[in-house]
């Protein structure tokens, strides 16, 4: 053999093995054969003894040279980790798949049997067993149906299929936790009375995001959907929407199976919706679509057959999966709770809660007793597909807060996975109160369970791809340009996930810092001009806390120009919010320039400006400004001159002393300097100039 040929073959020796992706994919029913059987899903126990659409286990293999994995989706309110790790060791022994190479999820239908206890309800202690036993039977039965396969991707936006429903109520419309006390500034559906409500307490996610897995010859063998909606609501047993929709893939895409061949399987995961409905509360009552739950799931299957044509699917796909197991406290009740548990329980006897009291007294007494917990995260990739997973009842905005940080943009995040351990609400949103924030077993970690989990599941992502996360940033789109190319002296853009910290895009290092009382990432103003055709913009609400910081040296020549969209009625309080201040922290207003919106005591609905001591003296604008629109305000102060434009046209004009003290250097967004009636709604794009800008400056900050 020639010398040249025997290094090429040493070389081609030494590379990598070409993966073999194969996958295989089986139903198992997993419909209680004793009834009734306890259904879990709601505050009090209740038990069902009808079964209206039976319940599955849905299971997908890979496989390729190196490893082997298995994906279950199963019709379930929730599973808890003990009980998954059973199954996983019991289809380990079976399969050879390892334990930590197995991930099983809830849909969270709510009208499946309990195989964890919940709130008022127990386990049923004779469904668990063969739930185990189906699990098992569904992960051999897709192993079983391994073939060479091939896997794509595919998204679409589902807009109208999902929306919000934890809404920020209004401050004084606070409403009663069970331990009697008016702790709860934000709870799901308050907004079935939208006097009562401020906005959304967080973002939706619209993507209906998809793995569709075929034969090497293109007949269809799976596909693996993932939507953010917490479930629609069904009666008796059933599988609820996410059981439709995979039967309605199945009879879109490969009715019958070829002669020889398994059935294709058809499967919907649960995505980050613990503060995701189905109904849009921003739509009047009268004129919102009213869909039957077949209606709903035949329009996400059409969605669905849409996205999937033209998928492009690779055969060389390589498969990694990590895991990672941490431990997390249980926020357990102190001593006065305690007691106060103990003797509601004791008074009940052997009966199950009926109040809501006396669940949460229970509940006080089984965190106690645990203290903490372990949870599950994983990430999965796919040749250049990846997915992650959560073990909780996760909102959306974590959820695309792991998509942006994923180094694959082809990314899905699948929660109730591999566990049932409750809410975990991001941790500015805990102050907001609500059942997804009361400690129980539905919502018991620790306050900093959000952020880990969420790490957990970005470090893995980078751990299967051996790539970096991304960096994100929103686009500059022409109206952010707009503003950066007059110079400001301070911009920030808003678009956090998170606090505490604002970050200066204009690049001066001018950071300012939100205080607790704002939760992040609500749609922003104009997207298409300040960002860009994919990418929203987004923005804070504004709740009780501000945003501050401190800018030197401007004096009494400045201009603030902002966008806001206020959530409270007009005539909802004294002022209705005041949006901007310039003054001493908690200091006296006198000493001040202040921005708002009036109520009650004056100019209701209307732009005003105060300045001084004499409330008196408060200016008020022409225009009224309707509630939960956006519109760009700019205060312009040359020296004793005061000028505020709404949408570039002029509404104040006026003389005031400027403020000449050294506390002026403070500027607050979202509040007064003094904290009276801040502002409740969204603030964005705020930017602040070392100069007076003209009309037609201002007129450029503000496109139409």
């Amino acid at each position: 053999m020639h010398p040249r040929c025997l290094l090429t073959l040493i070389l081609l020796a030494a590379l990598p093995a070409r993966a073999e992706f194969r996958a295989g994919a089986a139903v198992v029913d997993v419909t209680p054969t004793v009834l009734p059987v306890l259904v879990n899903g709601s505050m009090v126990s209740r038990s069902v003894d009808k079964v209206n659409t039976r319940v599955h286990a849905r299971a997908v293999v890979f496989a390729d040279a190196r490893a082997q994995l298995a994906i279950v989706v199963v019709d379930s309110c929730m599973m808890g980790r003990p009980l998954l790790d059973e199954a996983k060791a019991l289809a380990a022994a079976r399969t050879g798949i390892p334990r930590d190479r197995i991930l099983i999820s809830a849909t969270h239908a709510h009208s499946a049997p309990a195989s964890m206890g919940c709130l008022g309800t127990d386990a049923d202690p004779r469904y668990v067993p063969l739930l185990r036993e189906k699990l098992v039977e569904a992960i051999a039965a897709a192993q079983a149906n391994l073939e060479p396969a091939q896997v794509g991707w595919a998204r679409i936006d589902a807009d109208a299929f999902n929306a919000t429903r934890q809404w920020i109520r209004r401050p004084d419309r606070l409403a009663e936790d069970p331990f009697g006390n008016k702790t709860v500034r934000a709870n799901m559906h308050a907004a079935r009375n939208l006097d009562d409500v401020t906005g959304e307490a967080g973002p939706e996610d619209p993507d209906l995001t998809l793995i569709s897995v075929q034969a090497r010859d293109g007949r269809p063998l799976a596909v693996l959907g993932n939507f953010s909606m917490h479930y629609f609501g069904d009666r008796d047993i059933s599988a609820d929407y996410f059981g439709l929709f995979a039967e309605g893939l199945k009879s879109r895409l490969a009715a019958a199976a070829p002669a020889g061949k398994a059935p294709f399987v058809g499967l919907m995961s649960h995505g980050c919706s613990g503060d995701i409905y189905r109904t849009d509360y921003r739509i009047p009552e009268k004129d919102r679509p009213k869909p039957t739950i077949q209606d709903y799931a035949d329009g996400l299957v059409g969605l669905a057959v849409k996205a999937l044509t033209g998928t492009r699917h690779r055969a060389d796909a390589d498969l990694t999966m990590a895991e990672r197991r941490l431990t997390l406290d249980y926020r357990v009740p102190d001593a006065q709770r305690l007691e106060w548990a103990r003797r509601v329980v004791k008074e009940m006897g052997d009966r199950p809660p009926k109040t809501q009291p006396e669940i949460y007294a229970r509940e006080q007494i089984f965190l106690h007793e645990a203290q903490r917990t372990e949870v599950v995260v994983q990430a999965i990739r796919l040749g250049d597909i990846a997915i992650a997973t959560t073990p909780c009842e996760t909102y959306a905005v974590t959820g695309l807060k792991i998509k942006a940080a994923s180094p694959l943009p082809r990314t899905m995040v699948i929660e109730l996975a591999n566990g049932g351990d409750g809410y975990i609400p991001p941790p500015e949103q805990h102050p907001f109160g609500g059942y997804n924030t009361w400690a129980a077993r539905s919502a018991g970690l620790e306050v900093q369970a959000e952020p880990k989990i969420a790490e957990a599941a970005i470090g893995l992502l980078e751990q299967v791809t051996s790539r970096p996360r991304r960096p994100w940033k929103l686009a500059d789109g022409p109206a952010a340009r707009a503003v950066l190319d007059a110079k400001p002296h301070a911009y920030w853009r808003l678009n956090e996930f998170t606090g505490p910290h604002a970050a200066d895009a204009a690049g001066r290092g001018r950071d300012a810092s939100y205080e607790a009382g704002v939760t992040f990432y609500l749609e922003g103003p104009r997207p298409a001009e300040f960002g860009s055709a994919e990418e929203k913009n987004r923005a804070p609400h504004f709740a009780g806390g501000r945003l501050r910081a401190r800018l030197e040296g401007l004096a009494a020549r400045y201009t603030v120009s902002l966008w806001l969209w206020n959530g409270m009625p007009a005539a909802g309080r004294a002022v209705s919010g005041w949006a901007f201040s310039r003054g001493p922290d908690h200091g006296l207003a006198a000493h001040g320039d202040h921005l708002g919106v009036g109520g009650k005591s004056g100019h209701t609905g209307r732009l005003v400006f105060f300045s001084g001591s004499d409330p008196a003296a408060t200016v008020g604008g022409k225009t009224e400004v309707p509630r939960w629109s956006w519109h760009h305000v700019a205060l312009v102060r040359d020296g004793d001159t005061v000028r505020v434009y709404l949408d570039a046209q002029l509404e104040i004009e006026t003389r005031s002393p400027a403020p000449r003290t050294p506390v002026a250097d403070l500027f607050h967004f979202g509040g007064r300097s003094d904290n009276d009636s801040n502002w409740e709604g969204r603030l964005d794009e705020v930017a602040v100039f070392d100069r007076p800008l003209s009309a037609a400056e201002v007129a450029k900050l503000a496109p139409r």
